[in-house]
């Protein structure tokens, strides 16, 4: 018989638990038997002291089984179930087009997905931005589309990972969000509550990215990637760049009609695209649909050509209850905004840093994300056409279009803009996007 105190004691003076110790108090979580007091000084006790690999591993497992665990086995899929996750960055439209591109390749993705989390956006959010795709469809129906269409993306149920809810709002209250230890369990422990066989993992590096440096970043990444794997699920990693918007639309309605441009052949941004086609490659990799890099990448390419992964994404729309010709018909279902003004440049020269973060909090002030978890979203603000790093920039020229409801939002949000871009008189160097891969 344990006593959570006495886990949080051995934890507190730098000992190792037993993965019997570690599932005793994660279980006492969601049921109430473990305090809020004793969770927060466990939090505390792991911030300081971390956790081995193993720990990590046990408490990952713990977190994912106390609650519904999703299985696939049943429906007899043709293929593996796989997903992508992302640390979070702006203008980070990825899943919208991956998901359709991976379906359209032979895997299945039930995407799990988020709201947007400080500076952030979230994928669900931009999904709730399509009138009537239901974002928390009935399980039963979430594992029809999956199999139907190949991919669901929905968001979080209570019946997945209920301790992970509970214990990451008390580590947001006691400042112990930090924990590369504790991030790991709490990105995973959702994740694999998906029954996934593989996960490729998308960690954001650079000014707009959740972990504070690249060495943070890597150090996640290889967390991720060993106790992923320790949990029986293949995992590898991507270090991709967040040193600007990822497209150059930052908001929810913006970013989908990013999304069908993508997906539809108008229009596909370099940056994006190449973060896109890495990620979807790895994981067709990863769970044995591809042999190799190039094999993948000729297959996702011609899904796209094709048109298949622009129709699986329509599918999922209509089927999760959405419009049947969003595709065609994109302005008719999305908000636009009233006002929608340009960010004039205030100085000449070359685009040469953005502080992404700054970009992604013009978009929360607009309404486009959250200051409280209770607040509601306006789907049609947002920055579009936003100039890209080592842009030749002339006074007046827009850095961005603002997207905004009120002419006083809308001034709030220029300023924002100005000064979150740095002009300088020389070129910047090009920056990578793919800066590594982490594998097993």
């Amino acid at each position: 018989m344990f006593l959570p105190q006495e886990i949080v004691r051995k934890k507190r003076d730098g000992g190792v638990l037993s993965a019997e110790e570690i599932q005793f108090f994660v279980r006492g979580i969601p049921d109430g038997s473990v305090t809020e007091g004793q969770i927060a000084a466990f939090a505390m006790a792991v911030y300081f002291n971390d956790m081995t690999m193993d720990e990590r591993v046990a408490f990952t497992l713990a977190m994912r089984d106390s609650g519904q665990v999703m299985e696939w086995k049943s429906l007899d899929l043709p293929g593996p179930v796989v997903d992508k996750h992302s640390t979070g960055g702006v203008g980070d439209v990825v899943s919208l087009m991956l998901g359709p591109m991976i379906a359209a390749c032979g895997g299945f993705v039930p995407m799990i997905s988020g709201r947007g989390l400080g500076h952030t956006g979230g994928t669900l959010d931009k999904f709730d931005s399509i009138p009537g795709y239901s974002t928390v469809p009935e399980p039963e129906k979430f594992r029809q589309v999956v199999r139907d269409v190949g991919v669901a993306i929905i968001g979080q149920t209570a019946q997945l990972a209920p301790a992970d809810k509970r214990f990451y709002s008390i580590r947001d209250t006691t400042a112990t969000v930090e924990s590369v230890a504790m991030i790991t369990g709490s990105i995973l422990s959702k994740k694999l509550s998906a029954g996934l066989d593989a996960l490729v993992m998308d960690v954001k590096v650079g000014s707009g990215a959740f972990m504070p440096t690249p060495a943070k970043s890597l150090e996640l990444a290889e967390s991720i990637v060993s106790v992923g794997n320790g949990a029986g699920t293949r995992t590898s990693a991507i270090l991709t760049g967040m040193n600007e918007s990822l497209c150059h639309a930052a908001g929810n309605a913006v970013e989908v009609r990013v999304a069908i441009d993508y997906l539809s052949g108008k229009s596909r941004p370099a940056r994006l695209h190449e973060v896109t086609m890495a990620l979807c490659a790895e994981m067709l990799v990863i769970s044995g649909l591809a042999s190799s890099e190039q094999e993948a990448r000729a297959r996702l390419q011609a899904a796209l050509d094709s048109g298949g992964a622009a129709e699986r994404f329509a599918r999922m729309v209509t089927a999760l209850g959405g419009p049947a010709d969003l595709m065609d018909k994109p302005d008719a279902y999305l908000e636009t905004a009233p006002v929608i003004v340009p960010a004039p440049a205030l100085q000449a020269g070359y685009a040469s840093a953005v502080d992404t973060r700054e970009l992604g909090l013009a978009v929360v002030a607009l309404g486009g994300g959250r200051v409280r978890p209770q607040d509601a979203i306006d789907f049609a603000v947002g920055l579009t056409g936003l100039v890209e790093l080592g842009d030749a920039i002339v006074v007046g020229q827009p850095l961005a279009m603002v997207h905004a409801r009120t002419r006083e939002a809308a001034e709030q949000a220029i300023r924002q803009v100005q000064a979150a871009y740095r002009i300088a008189l020389d070129k910047p160097a090009v920056e990578p996007m793919i800066h590594r891969t982490v594998r097993p």
